[in-house]
């Protein structure tokens, strides 16, 4: 037997499932304030949970065992089912199919290259149509007269990905986005497996495919384990592809593909309503819901829950928070709360 790096030996967990997480209103608590000339403006609510190297909760704020819908964080791990289903795609390919992209021309190549290889065309998506993410590039789009699609939509790489997979398994296409589907039943089967725990209930995610309800502690648990994966498995190929090809899981100008090219050996990812999840090849892990949504409030605390897992502050600095201005001029900013701040001495990366 060969010797595997250490750090690929940190994160151990139980092969039992935990029951689902609780449905019930979320507990959540103060994570990031409004600070204007000195004055606290406005507070956004929200949980947080840091994992150590060792799996176990090193730090918490708020609610992190209620059953919650982790959105597009959840990717990474719906990437990781497909590649266990035989998705043969790996480094830009890989990475778009877990990605919720800007809508750049790479991007919409990418998926069409995707849809290439399965032998199928756009008319095969099912997601909804939509006009690219990124605001810059949805604003050229209008100026140039071009309509809505599905190949714009932020999720078409998933799509795309699901479509090969089911062509891969000789599995139906009409019928991919159905709960009910052997695509999705492997999808949820992989959910339970990485998260630790089962499935709360099933919903539908903006983009038209299934959306299952994990807790953020369960969440941060199966990011620590793509993280922390060891070299060749699914898991580790969807880890490599989204670290190494950053702008194709998001876009080029994107906070998450910026935190991922910041701090080294960083697996981050966003989701819609103030979800963000990131794990270093350690596993030490976070996972952040702002209650509102608010993404002014999600980056600078996920960078606030990153500090206090050791990451180096220094590598940080631009992830702090934006300003409040008055005047045209700074005056105030947002905070993460005082409890977020790193112990002194904990910085390690």
């Amino acid at each position: 037997m060969t010797d595997a790096p250490l750090q690929k030996q940190a994160v151990m967990y139980s092969s039992s499932l935990a029951d689902a997480p609780l449905v019930r209103e979320p507990v959540h608590a103060p994570v990031a304030h409004l600070i204007r000339g000195g004055i606290v403006e406005g507070i956004h609510h929200g949980s947080v949970v840091v994992l150590g190297a060792d799996g176990e909760v090193q730090f918490q704020i708020g609610d992190i065992e209620a059953a919650s819908y982790p959105r597009s964080a959840l990717k990474p791990v719906q990437a990781v089912a497909m590649a266990r289903a035989g998705l043969p795609l790996d480094g830009e390919l890989l990475s778009l199919a877990a990605a919720s992209h800007s809508g750049e021309e790479r991007h919409l190549a990418g998926a069409r290259r995707i849809l290439e290889l399965a032998g199928l065309t756009e008319d095969h998506l099912r997601n909804v149509p939509d006009l690219p993410f990124d605001p810059v590039v949805r604003d050229a789009w209008v100026r140039e007269g071009r309509l809505p699609s599905r190949l714009a939509q932020n999720c078409s790489g998933k799509h795309a990905a699901m479509l090969y997979t089911c062509t891969l398994n000789g599995w139906p296409l009409e019928t991919y986005l159905d709960p009910a589907h052997p695509l999705q039943q492997a999808i949820a089967e992989i959910v339970e497996d990485l998260t630790g725990q089962r499935i709360a209930g099933v919903t539908v995610d903006g983009c038209g495919a299934p959306l299952f309800s994990i807790s953020l502690h369960g969440l941060a648990r199966a990011t620590a384990r793509i993280a922390t994966a060891a070299p060749g498995t699914p898991e580790a190929r969807v880890a490599d592809a989204m670290r190494e090809h950053a702008e194709m899981a998001s876009g080029s100008g994107r906070d998450v593909a910026a935190l991922m090219r910041a701090v080294p050996g960083l697996l981050a990812k966003d989701g819609f309503e103030g979800v963000q999840v990131a794990a270093l090849a350690d596993g030490r892990a976070v996972a952040v819901k702002i209650a509102d949504g608010a993404n002014r409030a999600r980056v600078p605390v996920a960078a606030a829950a990153l500090a206090r897992a050791g990451v180096d502050p220094g590598l940080l600095t631009e992830f702090a928070g934006e300003p409040l201005l008055g005047g045209g001029r700074e005056v105030g900013r947002v905070r993460p709360v005082r409890s977020l701040e790193p112990v002194v001495g904990s910085a390690r990366t």
